[in-house]
């Protein structure tokens, strides 16, 4: 029911990625023969509707943000979020801001290879700002398919294929 009323999009009111080409934010993410763009809460600011292929690189970006505006709106009497939000809770919150975690992906032909190799798990943020050594020795989390995470030099490829750039 709260899916369906797009109670997300008081929390999550960006975009969930883009495609990642020439340009950090690359174009094409809407184009004739794939998907129409969506207009509601919580779908409008998407990026892309493109079916992807293998080889495509994209961005995952789920997020959770605090906009005091968002929330007025969503609490007042006259909303239909009013009775599902703990707005006591909800006051400790508000002036937090918010967070975003942003992965690049790059589609394979069986899933996914996810370049980002920075802490994701709560152990991992905790270890790290515990002063931990980062990139970790064990990959707490294979299932996020950070196929780099362990390498001692990660972009290893990626930097001598640029120094052999013209």
């Amino acid at each position: 029911e709260l899916v369906d009323m797009r109670l997300g999009a008081v929390f999550m009111p960006h975009g969930l990625g883009h495609l990642i080409g020439i340009d950090t934010h690359d174009v094409g993410g809407y184009l004739p023969g794939h998907p129409e763009r969506r207009t509601e809460a919580g779908l409008k600011s998407l990026r892309t509707a493109r079916i992807l292929k293998t080889g495509m690189t994209i961005t995952v970006e789920p997020g959770c943000y605090f906009i005091r505006s968002l929330l007025e709106d969503a609490t007042s009497s006259t909303s239909p979020f009013v009775s599902y939000i703990d707005v006591d809770v909800l006051e400790e919150y508000k002036d937090f801001g918010g967070v975003r975690l942003e992965d690049v992906v790059e589609i394979t032909q069986d899933g996914c290879v996810n370049y980002t190799i920075c802490p994701r798990t709560v152990k991992e943020v905790e270890y790290v700002m515990g002063g931990g050594k980062w990139p970790p020795t064990v990959d707490d989390m294979p299932e996020l398919k950070r196929t780099r995470l362990l390498d001692p030099a990660p972009l290893r490829g990626i930097v001598d294929a640029e120094k052999t750039l013209p």
